[in-house]
């Protein structure tokens, strides 16, 4: 399946990845996981921001003309992120950490990405936050 801008989405979305996880460095994460998927759903990112774990949803668009990448984001991609990141949180001992969902939005419409972080975008029920 290819994107408007004729790009395997993809290879699009893997790019988007690797300049979110860039911009979230820049930010203080440290990145500890990558594309982490389980029967039930997937997290692109699994980082630590101080002693909060977060799982990054990382979304991108070629154009704004058809909205915000984070209008991606609804209530069962929530689910599915939840899903993957609790497996992960129990495989690694880190459900007593703090967690924390966030969604990174890539807008690639020009020379330089654009970048949009919602920090705590929903919580464990996959009910966005306000």
């Amino acid at each position: 399946m290819t994107a408007p801008d004729g790009t395997p989405r993809r290879t699009r979305g893997r790019r988007a990845e690797a300049l979110a996880e860039r911009h979230l460095a820049g930010l203080g994460y440290r990145t500890l996981a990558r594309n982490h998927a389980t029967r039930q759903g997937e997290v692109d990112l699994v980082c630590q921001d101080g002693d909060v774990i977060c799982f990054v949803e990382v979304r991108s668009r070629s154009s704004a003309a058809q909205g915000s990448p984070l209008e991606t984001v609804g209530p069962a991609k929530a689910r599915r992120v939840v899903a993957a990141a609790t497996d992960w949180a129990a495989r690694h001992g880190a459900l007593d950490h703090p967690l924390r969902f966030d969604v990174v939005a890539v807008l690639l419409d020009g020379e330089e990405p654009r970048f949009e972080l919602v920090r705590g975008a929903f919580d464990a029920s996959g009910q966005a936050c306000p």
